[in-house]
């Protein structure tokens, strides 16, 4: 990780990677995708990803939020368009020193407080406790999965495989199957299409590369494509082992 030589809260760290990421990015990109890759632009070890705040959530994922929050109240970070996080005009031309950060903090800031903004009565020395707005319905969406029957959990996960597009989507988990819970289709016209075996784990922790590693052996002979679905999240090295060979 990155040292902070920034005054001020720890989360004003992300500012600067989150404005070069999505530089690097093209401008744009959904909430998920941006976080990850300032996680990774960052060289953030798991470890310290999977440390949690009270709420179950991620420290590090929280903060990268609140750093967002703070770009969009300064005019670098547009919001009109929820669960994509897109630069302005003004954030490509930015190019903020530390110092800068901490002033654009302390405007923000200032802002609050002659607003009477409710974001203001946030105790900035307690701010990894609070949940940005962004993301409260997708934790509450999480626990709510997480918190399925298992059989609950794998008619979610057909659901959502018949809504992107997959075919002929069946639900095949039992003992003995080595881990294959379902199965479908990905039609590509009338006359190409590929198998899909899926998986569904209902994780409050992560997917690590053995996990990937013994479903790739389950694939062989019995499917083109594979998809591992999971309320839990993926580590980077797990998400090279789905990658490997360019076969995810």
């Amino acid at each position: 990780m990155t040292s902070n030589n920034i005054q001020g809260p720890q989360f004003l760290v992300y500012i600067k990677p989150i404005i070069e990421v999505l530089k690097n990015a093209g401008g744009s990109g959904s909430t998920a995708d941006i976080i990850d890759q300032v996680i990774e632009y960052m060289k953030i070890p798991d470890s310290e990803v999977e440390k949690t705040i009270a709420s179950g959530g991620s420290r590090v994922r929280n903060r990268i939020q609140w750093a967002r929050l703070y770009l969009v109240k300064s005019d670098i970070i547009d919001s009109s368009e929820r669960g994509i996080w897109k630069l302005t005009d003004k954030g490509y031309k930015s190019n903020l020193s530390d110092q800068d950060v901490y002033l654009l903090f302390r405007k923000v800031q200032d802002t609050f407080e002659r607003k009477r903004d409710v974001e203001a009565q946030i105790n900035i020395e307690e701010i990894d406790e609070d949940i940005v707005e962004d993301r409260t319905h997708g934790e509450i969406l999480l626990e709510v999965l997480k918190n399925l029957s298992p059989e609950g959990f794998e008619k979610i996960c057909k659901r959502l495989l018949t809504e992107v597009g997959l075919q002929d989507v069946q639900i095949t988990g039992r003992s003995g199957d080595q881990g294959i819970d379902g199965t479908g289709v990905i039609k590509v016209n009338d006359v190409v299409g590929f198998n899909v075996i899926f998986q569904c784990k209902r994780y409050k922790d992560a997917v690590v590369p053995h996990h990937v590693r013994d479903f790739r052996g389950t694939m062989q002979g019995r499917a083109d494509k594979g998809m591992i679905i999971t309320t839990g999240r993926f580590t980077a090295e797990s998400h090279r082992e789905a990658i490997r060979d360019g076969h995810p």
